[in-house]
């Protein structure tokens, strides 16, 4: 999810009670819960970063030594400010256990919510480089966005008369965005069973069924399929069900076939790290000879083009 998304749900996590279990715990929450992203800087590599990112500093390793580096940030940070004189005095003070078990809450709602998109997390880096994929929420939600906000500043509005106000809201916050999630959930996991199901009694026999998270419309998906060499797609509301005609489980080829999209692999990097990211590949060939790799996921969206290759024909000879 975007940082902001992030950066709620450790604020929120915070209301629930867990500022209140050590000085700095509210700071701590809110970067624990944005601090996995680190790997943001190798975007300077360009296409190569997308092998690179949600994957080292979003896996178990990480979910362990991160928490210690921050916790031990935060307690010298507090630490230097006693001894510049410039702690605030209504700070509580720091307990290092309840800072650090704040410190992984934090840390691991990352990954959790990373997840519940269609880009992708590898959950278990370095140890695997299996990509998992929850197709839950679209990667910025502003629905989700309108709650925690929304939540998080009438929250504030209960600290006023005392500590417990501001925690039951929080929690009543974290139960409804828990509650919207598990029904965003609910229809992808109905709209796959359904796609899946029609396209077999078109006699096409899918290999991967996505229920694409579309922006502003949680209850629609974007219904991407691929079997036999070919992909398709149509789209899906709970009001109207499958919009698909007979014509939709026909797709066209995704290329895959295609014997520069091996050299592209061997030969160059960018595509090289493209196609270890890609879940959904598709090949194209232009006239003059040179092979155009994209992704079914990103195709005909404003961010198409920063999720796609162009590898030169002489590359590939």
């Amino acid at each position: 999810m975007d940082n902001l998304t992030h950066s709620m749900v450790g604020a929120v996590l915070g209301q629930i009670g867990l500022r209140r279990t050590s000085g700095l715990a509210m700071p701590t929450i809110i970067i624990a819960a944005n601090i996995p992203d680190i790997d943001a800087t190798c975007t300077l590599l360009g296409t190569q970063a997308l092998a690179l990112r949600r994957g080292l500093t979003h896996g178990p390793i990480a979910m362990i030594v991160l928490p210690l580096i921050l916790t031990a940030i935060m307690v010298a940070f507090d630490r230097w400010q006693a001894k510049r004189g410039t702690r605030p005095e209504t700070r509580p003070p720091v307990n290092i256990v309840w800072l650090w078990v704040v410190a992984q809450i934090g840390t691991l709602s990352h990954p959790a919510f990373d997840w519940l998109n269609s880009y992708g997390i590898r959950l278990l880096s370095p140890f695997s480089d299996q990509w998992f994929h929850g197709d839950t929420l679209f990667i910025i939600d502003i629905w989700l966005w309108a709650l925690l906000i929304g939540g998080y500043l009438w929250a504030r509005r209960g600290e006023r008369t005392g500590p417990a106000p501001m925690m039951q809201r929080a929690r009543i916050i974290a139960t409804a965005a828990c509650a919207y999630i598990f029904f965003n959930g609910l229809i992808t996991g109905s709209a796959e069973a359904k796609a899946a199901a029609w396209l077999r009694a078109q006699g096409r026999e899918p290999d991967l069924v996505v229920a694409n998270p579309r922006p502003f419309a949680p209850w629609s998906r974007e219904m991407l399929w691929r079997g036999d060499g070919r992909f398709g797609g149509f789209p899906y509301s709970l009001a109207t069900g499958l919009e698909a005609d007979a014509g939709a489980a026909e797709g066209m080829p995704t290329g895959m076939d295609d014997p520069g999209v091996e050299r592209a692999r061997q030969r160059d990097a960018d595509a090289r790290a493209f196609l270890f990211w890609s879940r959904m590949p598709v090949a194209q060939r232009a006239e003059n000879g040179d092979l155009l790799i994209s992704d079914q996921r990103f195709a005909g969206r404003g961010a198409s083009a920063s999720f796609s290759v162009q590898v030169p024909a002489q590359a590939l000879r």
